[in-house]
């Protein structure tokens, strides 16, 4: 599960205080990062992704979310892309995990109210089917409130049992949390009130649900079932992308995500192109290769 996404995030804010400065932050950057693979069962090869859409998207917002998933295995956009960011997946054990979209459901009136509880979730994900090598990604509209939600800004599991699935939800955070959950482009709650970035795709909340999608999408490939790489205890691991929370450029420390790349027309930050001509900010991802964590630009 990637529930303790948010606590980094705050203790990430939280120590760029003056106290500690960038210089400090520098040298916690520094410090070795390992993540242990206790030898369980990775996602790889075809990974099918079932989107469930719970709640009113904008026809805009789902092609958004499809097109970054579509992104990433597609040699079409230049670097850096969102394919290369994917990439770093392969150098975890067993190799490629190739994402193909699958079937989407429309839950637009919300069946099971607007308040839901983790079981929901996972009643919903169920509705993805049970097919292989597959994630059922539940992601809930901007109304929608979610058990935990704004002290995690998404999550994925698999369920037990004779039929196994795993899943995944995320929240747009819009107009609940956007300062925990979708920051860099709005202000944190904590920390320095620095200028947030423009979002490449013009929403702030969809364009922090890439954020969480790409974290809990790489820690549901590289542990699925809790028992594949993570650090620290398995029922709040940092995970692939999670334990490299807030980095999205070089130069980055705490409150400040790093350099990226600029769309000299709109202002907007991104640091991968995808298909369609997307523009996406997506954070870094730990590299097995390396033992550090690793970013596009």
């Amino acid at each position: 599960m990637a529930s303790n996404y948010i606590s980094a995030i705050l203790l990430f804010l939280l120590c760029s205080s003056s106290l500690f400065g960038a210089s400090m932050a520098a040298l916690v950057q520094e410090q070795p990062l390992v993540l242990k693979y206790h030898n369980g069962a990775l996602l790889k090869g075809t990974v099918t992704v079932n989107l469930i859409w719970y709640g009113k998207f904008t026809p805009i917002q789902r092609s958004i979310i499809v097109d970054f998933l579509q992104s990433l295995n597609s040699p079409k956009a230049p670097n850096p892309s969102a394919a290369s960011w994917w990439k770093t997946t392969e150098k975890y054990k067993t190799g490629a995990s190739t994402v193909t979209l699958g079937k989407q459901i429309l839950d637009e009136n919300c069946s099971l109210g607007k308040s839901l509880k983790n079981s929901h979730i996972v009643y919903m994900a169920s509705k993805g089917g049970y097919m292989g090598r597959s994630v059922n990604l539940v992601l809930t509209a901007k109304d929608v409130f979610v058990e935990g939600f704004c002290s995690r800004c998404g999550s994925h599991g698999s369920t037990r049992g004779k039929i196994r699935f795993t899943y995944a939800w995320v929240g747009n955070s819009e107009i609940q949390c956007a300062g925990q959950c979708a920051w860099p482009f709005h202000q944190p709650i904590y920390g320095p009130q620095t200028p947030p970035l423009v979002a490449p795709n013009g929403d702030v909340g969809v364009d922090g649900m890439i954020i969480n999608l790409a974290t809990v999408l790489a820690g549901t490939v590289t542990n699925p079932f809790n028992n594949g790489y993570f650090q620290g205890p398995a029922t709040a691991p940092l995970e692939a992308v999670s334990a490299c929370t807030g980095m999205f450029g070089s130069g980055s420390y705490p409150g400040y995500p790093g350099q990226t790349l600029v769309d000299r027309s709109t202002g907007a930050s991104y640091n991968a192109h995808g298909v369609n001509g997307r523009r996406f900010l997506l954070p870094a991802m730990w590299d097995p290769t390396k033992s550090a964590c690793s970013t596009l630009v």
